[in-house]
């Protein structure tokens, strides 16, 4: 029988000079926590079984250490995405360009100019920060971001439509990722919904009925950000549907969602309406995401005519959802590259969709060649993060024929970094187009120690 009273004291162990260099790393609390669940441990195991030898002290802070390892072990960190899907939601959307970073990183480090006006020394608003930018580039009268695009879309209906009628195309009575629904996000706001249509085929008389019959506030449109309408299918233009409602004095709310500032048909993708083109169809408030085709921070931006958007800047909610000074300062760094016309060439997602199938193909051969296995095959890569639906990008694959795939790509997800794959026909493909170029080194690593 085993006597509990040969089990070190949390004291004796703290005495040790491993246990003095555990809380030279992680702190002395934390590090008797520990301890002391450690030796919990041990009396509740001895309890059911008193045969079981007590461990001796070492043996005891290797588990401490162990435990405390797991409990520091951050939830949150890069990973290499060779999925082939470039706005990957769940992988974080958007990476970002070394100038946006930098920013970033710059005001972070410091204190900065967020609420502060130095011309008169006083206090200013974080309100202005982007702004400037934002006007240039997209043609608005003002702008303004906050967190997300979902915190856009419910704070443009709370302020302009407060229990007031919004009128929207039943085909866009969407639900998006994370259970995110454009009735719910409308019905929290405190605006009544008024839908016109049907799901595949809403026409323009739809619109003129509606805003004929009852007393209208707004007319919104939504992105179908995940998913198409395709065959029997028709919808009227942004800019029919505009003058309509304006013969009406009724303004215009278009949910962009992804975003995007450049023609996504020079990449061989379908149109996606720009910021720009929305603007100029006649939508009187445009709002969309940081992190989907503009290729920044997280964040939701909205634009749009002078008088409306003083009324979203000033109402409480604008307060609670407003961005930080960090997404700010990357969203303006992010926003340079298009009024410096270089955002092709220096913002990742841009650089992945503009690569040549050529240069894809010749990094595939050289994963294949430095880790001695696999084959060079054609595929196609996803835009994804609900932007361009089902839209795909010719691209070249390393495929690798392994026993068990989905065991393959678990070890895969243990590497440092981990590296996150897919499969198809039983083969773990690795797409080149959406590795960074710095992260490729570790990717090979971690390739040929799984292959082991």
């Amino acid at each position: 029988m085993t006597d509990l009273r040969s089990l070190p004291s949390v004291d004796k162990l703290l005495k040790t000079q491993t246990s003095a260099e555990i809380i030279a790393k992680y702190g002395r609390p934390l590090v008797l926590d520990a301890l002391r669940a450690v030796l919990d441990e041990i009396r509740a195991a001895y309890t059911d079984d008193n045969t079981k030898p007590i461990p001796p002290a070492g043996t005891l802070l290797v588990l401490a250490g162990s435990r405390l390892e797991r409990w520091t072990q951050p939830t949150l960190y890069p990973v290499i995405n060779a999925t082939g899907v470039i706005l990957h939601t769940n992988l974080g959307r958007a990476p970002l360009s070394s100038a946006t970073i930098k920013a970033m990183e710059s005001v972070a480090r410091s204190y900065s100019t967020l609420e502060f006006d130095m011309s008169n020394g006083k206090r200013g608003s974080r309100l202005i920060h982007a702004e400037s930018v934002i006007k240039r580039i997209t043609g608005a009268e003002a702008a303004v971001i906050v967190n997300n695009n979902a915190s856009a879309v419910m704070l443009v209906l709370s302020a302009l439509a407060n229990r007031r009628r919004v009128v929207i195309a039943r085909s866009q009575l969407i639900e998006i990722g994370g259970g995110f629904r454009i009735p719910d996000v409308m019905k929290q706001s405190g605006a009544k919904l008024v839908e016109v249509g049907t799901t595949n085929k809403v026409h323009l008389a739809d619109y003129e009925s509606a805003i004929a019959e009852e007393p209208i506030k707004l007319v919104m449109l939504a992105h179908r950000s995940n998913f198409k309408i395709i065959g029997f299918t028709e919808e009227p233009e942004l800019a029919e549907i505009a003058r309509v409602a304006h013969t009406a004095n009724i303004p215009v709310v278009d949910d962009l969602g992804s975003g995007t500032l450049l023609d996504t048909e020079r990449f061989g993708l379908i149109h996606e309406r720009t910021v720009q083109e929305s603007l100029a169809a006649g939508a009187d408030i445009v709002s969309f995401s940081g992190d989907k085709l503009l290729g920044g921070p997280q964040a939701g931006i909205i634009v749009g005519r002078a008088d409306l958007m003083a009324k979203i800047k000033k109402h409480p909610l604008a307060r609670a959802v407003r961005a930080d000074k960090v997404a700010l300062a990357g969203i303006t760094a992010t926003l340079m590259h298009y009024l410096k016309d270089e955002a092709e060439r220096e913002i990742p997602i841009w650089r992945m969709m503009s690569t040549l199938p050529k240069q894809l193909k010749a990094r595939a051969e050289m994963w294949a060649k430095n880790i001695g296995r696999g084959k060079v095959i054609a595929g196609e890569s996803a835009v994804g993060g609900g932007s361009l639906p089902s839209e795909t990008l010719p691209t070249w694959l390393l495929a690798l024929d392994v026993n068990k795939p989905d065991k393959f790509l678990a070890q895969l997800r243990k590497q440092n970094p981990p590296v996150i794959a897919r499969t198809e026909n039983d083969l773990v493909l690795l797409d080149p187009r959406t590795v960074l170029p710095e992260q490729e080194g570790a990717l090979l690593v971690a390739l040929q120690n799984t292959l082991k």
